[in-house]
């Protein structure tokens, strides 16, 4: 039988299956025999030790994994959260009880705001859990631990098991939530692991069933016939060699240059993304720099540290700097405490910046100097722009503060319309693939329900892309791709059809990438990307693009 999803990367596995254990019961609801400090203490206890663990987890991890590790753990003792636990505790309920209630409330609060918050209400849940499971005195449910390789099948991953993967023992990742922008997602493409996320059914199949994983189709097929399995064995043998080879820069077969760069969160990520081959970084994320900042925003000096840590490894290398993308949907004290119903569409990137252009103009003055003492081509691009107006009076800022080099990112649909205005107004556009299919199809990207409709592969959301690719080619500007879409082997070679001339995505998937480029000449690129404008839908876009660009590649072979 065939179940199918969403595939991250290009990778197959085949293996049995074995099905990550069911959360912990909820603890029931009633009076403790104990008294509140002794409740009190038990509580504050297992928070601590819970936040010490996810802390050492990440520190072990590094990467990705670290930063959303690291806030996991400050989730773990959050004063909201110990405060809720705390009241609970006072009205007689156990330290369990009073945890399952606080990190729920608090949970289904984020879950209503929807945006980044959204996204964190799951990580609440596997907190909550392993809060529960150390007073309990039982181990918190996690990977299975058998003694052969398997393939995992669960509801969802949590980031403090997905960050510890024992990759000689997880072959891959089959989960029926999550689409290809979750955290599951992105952790199983940073550490390249084959997944195939938001199957359906799929926590119907049985322990011990044999499957075929298959990321490049999308698809789990169980019991496969013994000529399959020799297929895959053959196909992850041939994987394994190209990825053990050198390394090169991205490359169309008719040697059109695809610089292909990183998406990084830290630093402390750059030594890996160059061994993997980026060229360079085309989104560098500083949000993580402000939201440990505490109360107040980063000072320039602290900043300029970062930066110069991040340009230094990338001497000689183009380094795109996204500032501070944050807003109600990522509150930060010093910028705004404001709640709002949809803060998807609120008070965000450059808009919650400009409210507060203090905040940009110290970040920008920090970005000019790190620039000033280092080799590396820095460019910088505000996030959220949605047209010409904000456009000019960013690029303006930027240059004053001494910038040399100043974009946008195209997350919305209006800017994309206007792309040649926009970027006849900047030196360069980059296309936040994720945000602009969220803002074209209305569906939020962190919501379950609508997970279907979150698929780059739209045309409506590919004539957007197509709108910028043309603007900036008739006016000599670069127009880069920075979203998860940059990652899909075969749509990168759809959206160097659109007129990308640059892609940039998770170091891991760098590989997969590579090699699908280098089967395409740039004719045929542009013969796939109009195949896809032409599709009613996302899926028959993929489909009719597969089926051209296997036609396409067996013309091409001797």
């Amino acid at each position: 039988m065939e179940y199918t999803g969403t595939g991250i990367g290009q990778g197959v596995a085949i293996g049995q299956t074995i099905r990550m254990p069911d959360p912990l019961p909820e603890p029931r609801d009633e009076r403790s025999s104990r008294g509140t400090d002794e409740e009190s203490a038990r509580a504050a206890a297992s928070m601590a030790a819970v936040a010490r663990e996810l802390e050492k987890r990440g520190a072990s991890a590094g990467g990705t994994a670290k930063d959303v590790l690291e806030a996991q753990a400050m989730m773990a003792e959050d004063p909201s959260l110990v405060e809720l636990v705390t009241a609970g505790i006072s009205d007689g309920k156990t330290a369990e009880r009073a945890v399952f209630e606080a990190f729920a409330s608090f949970r289904d609060q984020l879950a209503a705001m929807g945006g980044y918050l959204g996204e964190r209400a799951a990580d609440l849940d596997d907190v909550s859990q392993r809060v529960i499971a150390d007073l309990a005195g039982v181990p918190a449910p996690g990977v299975p631990q058998p003694a052969e390789p398997f393939v995992l099948i669960a509801r969802d991953l949590a980031p403090a098991d997905t960050a510890l993967l024992d990759l000689d023992k997880v072959l891959a990742l089959v989960t029926s939530d999550g689409g290809p922008t979750s955290h599951t997602a992105i952790l199983a493409r940073e550490k390249s692991i084959v997944a195939v996320v938001g199957t359906a059914n799929a926590l119907d199949i049985a322990d011990g069933t044999t499957v075929v994983v298959d990321a490049a189709a999308g698809s789990v097929l169980t019991d496969p016939s013994a000529e399959l399995a020799a297929h895959v064995t053959q196909r992850i043998a041939e994987r394994s060699a190209a990825a053990s080879g050198p390394t090169g820069p991205g490359v169309l077969a008719d040697g059109t240059a695809v610089p292909l760069l990183a998406n990084l969160g830290s630093s402390d990520g750059a030594d890996a993304a160059v061994a993997l081959g980026a060229e360079g970084v085309g989104l560098f994320r500083t949000e993580f720099l402000f939201l440990d900042a505490g109360d107040t925003a980063p000072s320039v000096e602290q900043q300029r540290e970062h930066y110069v840590r991040l340009l230094t490894a990338f001497a000689g290398k183009k380094v795109v700097v996204r500032v501070l993308d944050a807003g109600a949907d990522k509150p930060l004290p010093f910028l705004s405490n404001a709640e709002e119903e949809n803060p998807a569409l609120g008070l965000r990137g450059l808009r919650a910046l400009r409210a507060r252009e203090e905040i940009l103009r110290d970040q920008l003055t920090a970005l000019a100097e790190a620039d000033a003492q280092t080799d590396a081509d820095l460019w910088v691009m505000a996030p959220m722009v949605s047209g010409v107006e904000e456009t000019r009076y960013f690029v303006e800022l930027a240059r004053e503060l001494g910038i040399k080099t100043a974009g946008i990112m195209v997350e919305i649909p209006s800017v994309a319309l206007l792309a040649e205005k926009a970027l006849a107004a900047c030196d360069f556009a980059s296309i936040g693939t994720n945000d602009l299919t969220q803002y074209t199809l209305a569906a939020d990207r962190l919501l379950g329900s609508v997970a279907s409709f979150q698929d780059p592969w739209h045309p409506a959301v590919l004539r957007l892309i197509g709108e910028v690719g043309r603007a900036g080619a008739q006016l000599g500007k670069p127009v880069g791709i920075c979203g998860e879409a940059a990652a899909d082997p075969l749509l990168a070679v759809v959206l160097v059809g659109l007129g990308a001339t640059s892609l940039s995505m998770s170091p891991s998937a760098l590989l997969d990438v590579r090699l699908s480029l280098a089967g395409f000449d740039l004719e045929t690129a542009q013969n796939l990307a109009q195949i896809a404008l032409a599709a009613d839908d996302a899926a028959s876009a993929k489909s009719a693009v597969r089926d051209a660009a296997d036609t396409a590649q067996k013309v091409r072979q001797p």
